[in-house]
């Protein structure tokens, strides 16, 4: 069987149960707190409480910092596995967004100088957060059915653009003050009940592609939007994310459940890294489907369409 180890950064989102279950390791980046003394970034609320870290970057987004792990600590890591002559798998957040990625190869050099026979793949996700999260949990997948780290990569490269996200981030005054979208779209999203529908655009990040006002009608049209877009779903593992939506979270995975009857449904939520760009508001499922078009075009063509429907 193989036995490749599996890497990941700490914007991934996948809880301690999940990372747990599927043997998934993670190099902490690091963050500073407003007392000014750098932390470890981990995935887990264990250095300032949930409420506490939404309730101060709402009043300022500028109060924390985060930075990613740097190559030392990346190559302490992967020479960790390549001493015990174990291949490597790391996925790491979107280029766009993070150094990280040249991170890993700087370390995959460094370590394959002394450990020349381990082989280390290092994969840009174009995603963020629990959108590579599913990545990592089908490359954990693929290890158990005896895939090698090269086949688990190769998957993965080929279908980058087949991670789809369906939901919302009903507050985007915290991302405009981020400058991640401009502050005439992020006033639609303060118009009461209305939703603004995200998908991942070619940057890795959030990119609105409608807005539909009432949040169960938003469901009701995002479980439409997910079943022309998904492929297989009752072979697939979806996984629900928010940042301070849970409620709703547990509503959305019901239907979901209902509608689909996936294989699984994993639960996780927005950790410090990703919540210091996305904030609260954050309500979405992220599953593999068909691959998505150049600029959203088809899918808020999809969209709309889908919203004229249900008028």
């Amino acid at each position: 069987m193989s036995n490749f180890a599996i890497v990941t950064d700490s914007f991934s989102e996948l809880s301690e149960d999940i990372r747990k279950e599927f043997d998934i390791d993670f190099v902490p980046g690091h963050i500073t707190l407003a007392d000014g003394i750098e932390r470890n970034l981990n995935l887990k609320w264990d250095i300032i409480s949930k409420d506490d870290f939404y309730s101060q970057i709402k009043k300022n987004p500028d109060v924390f910092k985060t930075c990613p792990a740097n190559v030392a600590e990346i190559t302490e890591k992967f020479e960790s596995y390549a001493r015990e002559g174990r291949d490597i798998l790391s996925i790491s957040i979107s280029t766009s967004i993070s150094g990280t990625y040249n991170f890993t190869l700087q370390a995959k050099q460094a370590v394959n100088e002394k450990y020349p026979d381990v082989k280390i793949e290092c994969i840009d996700s174009r995603r963020y957060g629990p959108a590579f999260g599913l990545m990592l949990i089908k490359a954990s997948q693929m290890r158990a059915e005896g895939k090698s780290v090269v086949e688990a990569a190769d998957f993965l490269r080929q279908n980058l653009a087949c991670y789809h996200q369906a939901g919302w981030l009903d507050d985007l005054s915290f991302v405009a003050k981020k400058g991640r979208i401009s502050n005439s779209k992020a006033f639609f999203g303060q118009l009461i009940g209305i939703k603004p529908i995200a998908e991942i655009g070619e940057s890795g990040l959030p990119t609105i592609i409608g807005n539909i006002k009432g949040e169960k009608k938003a469901m009701q049209i995002e479980l439409d939007y997910i079943a022309a877009t998904i492929v297989d779903p009752q072979n697939q593992d979806i996984l629900i994310c928010n940042s301070l939506r849970e409620k709703q979270a547990e509503t959305y995975k019901q239907m979901i459940k209902e509608r689909f009857s996936p294989r699984a449904i994993y639960e996780t939520e927005v950790f410090c890294g990703c919540g210091l760009n996305m904030g609260p508001g954050v309500m979405c499922a992220y599953y593999f489907g068909k691959p998505l078009s150049k600029n959203l075009e088809e899918e808020r063509k999809l969209l709309q369409e889908l919203i004229e429907k249900n008028k």
